[in-house]
């Protein structure tokens, strides 16, 4: 079978046994700051196994894109070394709900492994808990397994944990006996081959976890309030099985793509020196393709930091195999020729992802060259030594180079090298923690919330009511406030990149102020200070939210959706949102496009954004199932999960998107619409910051204001003022060109003053002179001048400019040749008896220094100094 059948054929044999076919999640939880990237199939149900969400289904089965590149579940450094680790790869996986639980979990894995894939099943072993009991005679009850090939382990291998703390539970591993030939480690002295003794003879293909407890922030075990099953099958290593591969990087999956870096490198991929650079590049390209296609783009912390790890990982590798020039964004069409049908997203959005990925690789070539230069001194210098790179010079590589820590640990393997891990620890800056700290994993407070009313909580009616009568269902103490949910709310949590309503809560004996609302899987949780009263004694309140930033925040919202449509007009279909922030004041969108806007290009953006508002569209608000709204044209945002019913935002015959946020009912009531700035925030990336409504009438009387003040000021009307400054501009021109011309006339006498009193070191013309000038250009064109007209000797002009000193020295050609002087050798021994430094080109070099003081002595020493340097 191919690899899209093998998928496919997984998806159908639980679709049969009633589960719910599941969209993968994007590999970037967005709406999880807490995991870095989704690190397994279980992460998007993590609000389910918490009893803080629901689904509308209790069995479901999905192929996960998963990404695993740090914290307990970091398989980097064994990419390219065996076969069968990645940093990205798919988890085939079906889920139970509370509903079904071991004994069907484990015979339909054996049916599907040995009936309907034919799997032998003399090969095939399982793992239990060492304290499961109940899994091991399900093994030996429900199957044919060979009750011998029954094998229990400790927690290391058979309990399952998605980070520190969170849903955890024992599981139950199927592994299978690839044979003798298939072991990596047979020279490795007192290998035994064996299921968990780390060769690839035996494999595990598929991990059954039964999720039935949650480990909080101290370690301790509570048992959840429903049992779930959370299965993973690699996909990648399931298919080398059934495809009788050798290696993961052998199947249909990866061999397009080594067929292209092949065609790209002009090197063999069967040469076994060659096989750990293709696999590297083969696997962070689709690392990086879809964590870009899901909003992640490369920087210097978080998720962004690691895929500039890895892009600069992948284009280390590729000079192995002679690749110099940017080559991993060409990679890409044969990545969505792959894996395009099972993933469009990575289609539709390959001009963003082409963009992105080659403006990193050329930046990072800028600098690659001359850092692998830097590090050939360091292994030699290492060499010499202890063998270690010092951690400052691991450093060093990293803050001047970009070279990650990881990349130059795999250079000084390569010559036999150790770096100094501590060393580069102690130098690194807040960023790198920032990195480190973004991938835990924490549950957040784990104190308990006080019943005050029974029943169902957190329905949101705040599209229909800013004001409600409700209930407190549960509330949690906190600092100087509380944290509360109720029946219902009118407020709105921060979501989609709109800012949470604030308002109030108040009750008999109390008045709270909500300063934030958030969510919390299907719980919507108000954050409130006391502003009346110190305690809650009653349930039943009353909700109210701040009309007037709700309204504000509501115009701003669907000016977004205007401006998204328009920027398609008016740029093309490429562009998508990358990010948005939605707030009662302004507005920020982000967009995938390639190069800044034009003036022109801006204006029409915004004229066709006002032209929708001064229509007075319709804004119509309707939920109805995904397949039907995606059907009928609407726009779904990437990165964004969405459940089977969703909310469309539809604008009378102008734009229709999938939206959770609130909008106002007719396009009227934006008022006006102004872009106040647009920028790059990253490559392939823009960014617009506008206002709308009241904010940007003020803000347009606030222009008017300056304009009338201008006009005042040049004697004009407001209308003339653009053509009365292009006047003053073009009358200071003139009046630059003729002041040129009186410097140069000057300059010239200048130079005549200074030859009247050269001096004689060792035979050469030497002039010393502290001179007057207004910048550091009028110093230079001195200097040439004055060089010049010397046809042979030295000269060394002091100057002081705004509290600093400026040493400039010259030096004639023949001296340079016929004494080896060189002028930013003077005029660094000049300038540091100013407490200075600097350098330059042989012929012309200039230095600064703070001292202005003692620039009179540091001219008076040039003689010497010019002496040493003709005798040295």
């Amino acid at each position: 079978m191919t690899g899209s059948e093998i998928r496919q054929s997984f998806l159908d044999y639980f679709k049969k046994l009633d589960h719910t076919i599941v969209k993968s999640a994007p590999v970037a939880p967005l709406d999880d700051p807490t995991l870095l990237f989704t690190n397994a199939g279980m992460n998007q149900f993590k609000d389910v196994f918490l009893n803080t969400g629901t689904r509308p289904y209790v069995r479901a089965v999905d192929s996960q894109k998963c990404i695993r590149v740090s914290g307990k579940h970091n398989d980097l450094e064994e990419v390219g070394h065996d076969t069968y680790h990645h940093t990205f790869f798919e988890m085939l996986g079906n889920w139970s709900f509370n509903d079904y639980y071991k004994e069907e979990a484990i015979a339909w894995a054996w049916e599907l492994l040995t009936k309907v894939w034919g799997l032998p099943k003399e090969k095939l072993y399982a793992t239990v808990f060492r304290e499961d009991d109940e899994s091991e005679i399900l093994w030996k009850k429900v199957t044919d397994v060979k009750p011998v090939q029954v094998l229990r382990f400790d927690e290391k291998d058979n309990f399952w944990e998605m980070g520190a703390t969170g849903p955890c539970g024992p599981c139950s591993e199927i592994h299978i006996d690839q044979g003798e030939g298939y072991c990596d480690k047979q020279h490795v002295p007192g290998h035994v081959c064996a299921v968990n003794a780390g060769c690839a003879r035996y494999i595990e293909i598929w991990n059954l976890v039964f999720i039935q407890y949650n480990r909080d922030e101290k370690g301790a075990l509570h048992p959840l309030p429903a049992k779930h099953v959370d299965t993973g099958m690699g996909f990648e290593r399931v298919s080398a099985v059934l495809q009788g591969k050798a290696s993961n990087y052998e199947t249909d999956l990866f061999t397009p793509i080594m067929a292209e870096i092949a065609n790209l490198s002009g090197k063999e991929w069967g040469n076994p020196a060659m096989k750990p650079a293709f696999s590297v590049i083969a696997d962070h390209l689709r690392a990086l393709s879809f964590a870009i296609t899901d909003g992640v783009l490369p920087s210097n912390e978080g998720r962004g930091y690691v895929l500039r790890r890895l892009l600069r990982r992948a284009a280390r590798y590729g000079r192995n195999l002679d690749l110099k020039d940017p080559f991993i964004y060409k990679l890409i069409p044969t990545l969505v020729d792959v894996m395009g049908k099972a993933y469009p997203e990575i289609n539709e959005r390959i001009q963003h992802t082409t963009t992105v990925i080659r403006s990193e690789e050329e930046r990072f070539n800028e600098v690659l060259d001359r850092g692998l230069d830097i590090f050939e001194k360091l292994a030699t210098d290492a060499s010499s030594t202890k063998n270690i790179i010092a951690g400052a010079d691991a450093f060093r590589m990293y803050d001047t180079f970009g070279f990650p820590l990881d990349l130059t640990q795999l250079m000084a393997r390569e010559r036999g090298l150790t770096v100094d891990e501590s060393g580069f620890a102690q130098e690194m800056d807040a960023q790198r923690q920032r990195a480190r700290d973004s991938h835990k994993f924490e549950m957040g407070d784990s104190r308990e919330w006080d019943v005050l009313s029974k029943g169902t909580d957190s329905e949101f009616v705040g599209y229909e009511s800013l004001e409600i009568e409700t209930e407190i269902r549960k509330s949690k103490s906190q600092d100087e406030g509380v944290i509360l949910r109720l029946a219902q709310t009118s407020f709105y949590a921060e979501s989609g990149g709109q800012i949470a309503d604030t308002g109030e809560i108040t009750g008999k004996g109390f008045r709270l102020q909500i300063t934030d609302v958030r969510k919390q899987g299907d719980q919507i949780l108000h954050f409130g200070t006391f502003i009346e009263g110190n305690s809650i004694s009653d349930s039943k309140v009353t909700a109210t939210v701040t009309r007037e930033q709700r309204l504000s925040t509501a115009r701003n919202h669907t000016a977004t959706h205007l401006l998204h449509k328009a920027l398609k007009e008016v740029l093309g279909d490429h562009v998508n949102q990358a990010g948005s922030l939605v707030a009662a004041d302004r507005l920020r969108f982000d967009f995938t496009h390639h190069e800044g806007l034009s003036a022109k290009q801006l204006n029409e953006v915004g004229w066709r954004v006002n032209a929708q508002i001064r229509a007075d569209q319709s804004v119509e608000k309707e939920v109805k199932s995904y397949k039907d709204a995606i059907g009928q044209g609407a726009t779904a945002l990437f990165g964004e999960k969405y459940g089977d019913e969703v909310r469309v935002i539809k604008i009378e015959n102008y734009s229709m998107e999938l939206c959770g946020g609130t909008h106002v009912d007719r396009t009227g009531e934006i008022g006006y619409f102004r872009i106040l700035n647009e920028e790059s925030v990253a490559a392939g990336v823009r960014r617009i910051e506008a206002i709308t409504g009241e904010a940007a009438d003020l803000h347009m009387r606030k222009e008017a204001h300056l304009l009338q003040n201008a006009g005042v000021l040049l004697k004009c009307r407001p209308d003339e003022v653009l053509e009365r400054i292009q006047a003053l501009l073009d009358s200071r021109k003139e009046l630059e060109r003729d002041l040129k011309k009186a410097r140069q006339s000057s300059t010239q006498s200048d130079v005549d003053g200074l030859l009247e009193k050269v001096q004689t070191v060792e035979g050469i013309p030497l002039v010393v002179q502290e001179v007057q000038v207004s910048t550091v250009d009028e110093l230079r064109t001195l200097g040439d001048k004055l060089r010049e007209k010397m046809k042979s000797g030295v000269g060394v002009l002091g100057a002081v400019m705004e509290d600093k000193v400026q040493i400039l020295c010259v030096v004639t050609d023949d001296l340079i040749k016929s004494k080896n002087l060189k002028a930013g050798d003077v005029v660094r021994e000049v300038a540091k008896l100013v407490e200075g430094g600097g350098g330059g080109k042989p012929h012309l070099a200039l230095a600064g220094g703070k001292r202005v003081d003692q620039l009179p002595s540091a001219l008076a020493a040039v003689p010497d100094i010019l002496k040493k340097q003709i005798m040295s």
